[in-house]
């Protein structure tokens, strides 16, 4: 237009630094008007390389002046304390929201947010908080979980590890189930070991696949194709997967934010889930104590008999066989 460019687009979807990439060369492209600023995962946004990108970002938007050279008629400036001359011109404020289920309590982190007189929501609400003690309890707890999230962990040894998966799904019956491992190699290796084991319909998802793989496995899975899915974190963040009702933890998790972002992908949106924890007994209590710092005190120990395990051995011990072969 005669004044300038004009916006086409009331929300605009991207990541960090495609975002930047605009701000710096695309002609015209300007977040002057921009009203509301929301962040997802706004605690990797904190932690890596990205934090640079929101500086830029924001930076864009208190420019007062857009690529034309024309003054607007709202100014904006950085949110301060009120004063006569900051009241002089209209206002469009900018309004900043992050999302994040482990977002980081440590003031210095969350000064580089550059937030003004800054809100805490948390988005689970409990009856049994109206108890006084209950709810002063909660405040404490760093992370908050699904209300309808059931939370287990199986002390076991290395060995065993398989044959409990196994265990789940073929005496158990548990179906929909979202299995984390902490490398590709391992969710490849449990995959082709249970695959190799048969009676389970199992799908790996990692960044050995294509985007097209994953998307096709992801589809699979939703509609009830898949009842294992074998993965490493990437599933953990930022998906969501339908209709999964347990999470299995193949190997523990070592860090709080990864338990937290892995047993969130079941019991979403009211409906119930559970999560279960495979925890060789050298680590339990460590994983413990990991657990009770965050807050986290309704875990249940759910120990699984030895004899439970024997009858699955001997075809356990063919399909080990096989994965050797189809590993060299």
């Amino acid at each position: 237009r005669v004044t300038g460019y004009c916006s086409l687009a009331d929300i605009v979807v991207a990541t960090p630094g495609r975002l930047t990439d605009h701000i710096n060369q695309t002609p015209g492209f300007s977040l002057t008007q921009l009203r509301f600023l929301i962040v997802d995962e706004a605690d990797r946004m904190i932690d890596d390389m990205h934090q640079n990108c929101l500086n830029q970002i924001v930076k864009a938007a208190f420019q007062g002046e857009n690529d034309s050279g024309s003054n607007m008629l709202f100014q904006r400036t950085k949110p301060g304390p009120l004063t006569a001359a900051s009241s002089c011109s209209p206002q469009i404020p900018l309004q900043k929201l992050l999302f994040s289920a482990t977002l980081t309590q440590d003031p210095e982190k969350l000064q580089q947010l550059d937030l003004f007189q800054p809100r805490l929501f948390t988005s689970v609400y409990s009856e049994k908080n109206r108890d006084g003690a209950e709810a002063e309890q909660n405040a404490n707890n760093k992370y908050t979980l699904p209300e309808g999230l059931s939370q287990c962990y199986v002390p076991c040894d290395l060995n065993s590890k398989p044959l409990l998966l196994l265990y789940f799904m073929l005496k158990m019956k548990f179906t929909r189930v979202l299995c984390f491992t902490n490398s590709r190699e391992a969710s490849h290796r449990l995959f082709l070991l249970v695959q190799a084991f048969g009676g389970v319909t199992v799908a790996e998802f990692s960044s050995r696949l294509t985007p097209n793989e994953r998307k096709r496995t992801m589809k699979e899975f939703d509609q009830g194709k898949i009842q294992l899915l074998i993965s490493t974190d990437a599933t953990a963040r930022g998906i969501d997967v339908k209709g999964v009702n347990y999470v299995i933890n193949y190997d523990a998790p070592q860090f709080i934010r990864t338990y937290i972002h892995r047993v969130g992908r079941t019991a979403r949106a009211g409906e119930a889930g559970v999560a279960f924890s495979l925890v060789l007994r050298i680590q339990e209590r460590r994983f413990l104590r990991m657990l009770r710092d965050a807050g986290i005190q309704d875990i249940k120990k759910h120990p699984v008999k030895g004899n439970s395990l024997k009858p699955m051995v001997q075809q356990y011990e063919r399909a080990l066989c096989k994965l050797e072969k189809t590993v060299k």
